[in-house]
């Protein structure tokens, strides 16, 4: 007989569960499941293990407008995957592209000017050298007395506006080349701005939330997706001091889940807090809620993630396990397995 359908199979990827769809279990089968969860949440651990009620969690990252805009298309759906670099909406900004369109222009007027002061150099130059050749030839005659001072001094006058008249020139390519490196820079950053009106995924995840929607106009630094980071996925724990003290990180950990309590997920301890504080209130423990605790993240093994990334979801709530004495093995019913 075909089995009428099947156990709900959720996984934990780098910090998100990792959940197949529920079928309806044996009904036999589900007593089986209850007790178990319920032994290990009232059972006393062996010596040298504690456990903690938590939920999974996942790195949240968004994506946003850099710049104010008009969304024209918003390509992603709420929990789509998506992948580093992809495209996920387009934001219009006319004004943008208006003013690059002046600044290309910009740079075609700068660069005409620049060639127009090249070609003034060249004239001044021309000047010059026939001015100082004037002007040395009047040396001589006005040594053997066949020009006057007068016209001597005219020659020299001459010769000295137009080497100003070159240095001028000189300075006048100088502002120009300046010119044409300001429109140049002008395009290169409305041309950014443009790039950024593309929003793309940074890394690899799933839409969390959509926060936006087309042909809605959104302002600088406005969100417009929240992405999970399906690579790092984790559930946050809070244990008393005596029990978060011998911790340190990267020692294995073990996640039970409320749902598929059959299934043990492999973790390591990738954060342990430095001050105390008050549990949260999203997270009952067997202590009282008045006393201090330290909370600790227990990062899903990445390998898993790996495997059932499509799997993965966040909120799950279930049990966290942590060995206070790295020699104590782990007992059966925390041995690691998964689907």
């Amino acid at each position: 007989m075909r089995r009428a359908g099947r156990l709900c199979a959720l996984l934990v990827a780098a910090g998100t569960v990792v959940a197949v769809v529920p079928g309806s279990a044996p009904s036999q089968a589900r007593p089986s499941l209850r007790e178990l969860i319920d032994r290990l949440r009232g059972q006393r651990m062996p010596d040298g293990i504690a456990k903690s009620n938590g939920r999974i969690e996942a790195t949240q990252v968004d994506v946003a407008a850099k710049y104010a805009g008009r969304i024209t298309k918003l390509l992603v759906r709420e929990g789509d995957e998506v992948k580093a670099g992809q495209v996920v909406a387009t934001i219009s900004s006319p004004e943008t592209e208006a003013q690059l369109r002046g600044a290309q222009a910009q740079v075609l007027r700068a660069k005409k000017s620049l060639a127009e002061a090249v070609a003034l150099i060249a004239q001044r130059n021309s000047d010059l050298t026939f001015a100082d050749a004037d002007y040395n030839r009047g040396k001589e005659l006005v040594g053997k007395g066949y020009m006057t001072k007068q016209i001597f001094d005219q020659r020299k006058a001459k010769a000295e506006a137009a080497k100003a008249g070159l240095d001028a020139a000189k300075a006048q390519q100088e502002q120009a080349a300046f010119a044409v490196e300001s429109a140049q820079a002008d395009v290169q950053r409305l041309q950014a701005m443009l790039v950024d009106l593309v929003l793309r995924a940074p890394r690899d995840g799933r839409v969390q939330y959509r926060l936006a929607r087309e042909g809605e106009v959104v302002g600088a630094g406005t969100r417009v997706l929240t992405l999970l980071d399906l690579a790092d996925v984790y559930m946050t724990i809070y244990l008393p001091a005596s029990q978060a003290g011998p911790l340190a990180l990267n020692d294995e950990a073990r996640i039970i889940l409320d749902p598929v309590p059959q299934y043990v997920v492999p973790a390591t301890i990738s954060f342990v807090a430095a001050d105390a504080q008050f549990t949260p209130k999203s997270v009952e423990t067997q202590e009282e809620r008045e006393k201090l605790t330290f909370r600790i993240k227990l990062q899903i093994d990445p390998k898993v993630l790996k495997k059932y990334h499509r799997r993965v979801k966040t909120g799950v709530r279930g049990l966290g396990f942590v060995r206070i004495k790295p020699e104590v093995a782990w007992p059966d019913d925390l041995a690691v397995k998964l689907p």
